[in-house]
């Protein structure tokens, strides 16, 4: 099966790519995913400045979900710069590999900030801008996320279109809404290219024989096994309702769930937690698990299933 596609114009080697905040920190990481099976690369949440991010611990897992608080610690633009440099060096060091489409992510906390970021976002030359307004963990300081108003998600995909250039800009959605169409709908009305659906939901895990929070920040992200229907469903209802271009994250663990994911109108994959459960080779070990389903199926072209789901 030709697992390649297309995205907002860019060609991808296969559907599979590195989820923001997993493993995206270093050039030579975003490398090594790349050289381990990922179709593209996605860069963990990139600030105007820095941001420190929660203190410990932030992070619990089990076998049924993924729980997270990180709260998007990242050193700022200038550091991005260089670590996209770097990569982008190290891609072409290798002329026979196909290359690893870059998607920058930035998330602000205020319009400014978003319109200053984007313009110096477009200087570091990325394949695709994917713009965080529905990061579920940050409320404490900085209010509720764009992605739960219309409103305001609209104003800020305005913003951000209007200084990233030729750029795509994709715009990640979150679950914690009551409609997740209307939000999609008033982005694409003011220029969205695409979607990511969806960010983690909002979730809490308490120890019972301490009786407080696992985590430092009380509330966290859920990702991993148990949000993949939320998942599933939110794509289905954005694809049809602006059936544009959409990256599909969320508990995708295996070529299955890949395939579902495309099945309810994703053109794109993101694999996150599945580095954690399934190892460094989980890119790899779901590329076959998809070809395994494409030859069962006699599928010869991945791309043709995408939102074929009624």
């Amino acid at each position: 099966m030709d697992l390649s596609v297309n995205f907002c114009g860019v060609k991808f080697r296969n559907p599979l790519v590195l989820a923001s905040g997993v493993l995206g920190i270093t050039a030579s990481t975003w490398n090594t995913v790349a050289r381990r099976g990922a179709g593209g690369i996605t860069t963990k949440s990139i600030w105007l400045e820095g941001h420190k991010g929660h203190p410990n611990p932030v992070i619990i897992a089990n076998k049924h979900f993924m729980l997270n608080a990180v709260g998007l610690p990242d050193a700022g633009v200038e550091k991005a710069r260089e670590e996209v440099a770097k990569y982008f060096e190290l891609q072409n060091k290798n002329p026979r590999t196909e290359k690893a489409p870059l998607i920058v992510n930035i998330v602000a906390y205020s319009d400014d900030h978003f319109v200053k970021l984007a313009r110096e976002a477009v200087k570091l030359k990325p394949d695709i801008l994917e713009v965080n307004l529905s990061c579920p963990n940050v409320d404490d300081e900085f209010g509720k996320p764009f992605a739960c108003s219309e409103s305001a998600a609209a104003r800020v995909t305005k913003l951000v279109k209007k200084n990233a250039g030729k750029i795509p800009v994709v715009i990640k959605l979150s679950p914690n809404v009551a409609n997740i169409s209307l939000i999609a709908k008033a982005c694409a009305e003011e220029g969205a290219d695409g979607f990511t659906c969806v960010n983690t939901m909002s979730g809490m895990v308490i120890d019972v024989e301490t009786r407080v929070p696992v985590l430092a920040n009380k509330v966290g992200g859920v990702s991993g096994h148990a949000i993949k229907p939320v998942a599933v469903k939110a794509v289905y209802d954005v694809y049809r309702t602006t059936k544009l271009p959409i990256i599909g994250v969320g508990g995708v663990t295996t070529g299955e769930d890949a395939i579902e994911m495309m099945l309810a109108g994703a053109r794109l994959v993101g694999i996150g937690t599945a580095m954690y459960y399934r190892g460094r080779e989980a890119f790899t070990k779901i590329t076959a698990e998809m070809q395994e389903w494409g030859k069962k199926y006699k599928v010869k072209k991945v791309a043709s299933i995408i939102g074929t789901v009624k």
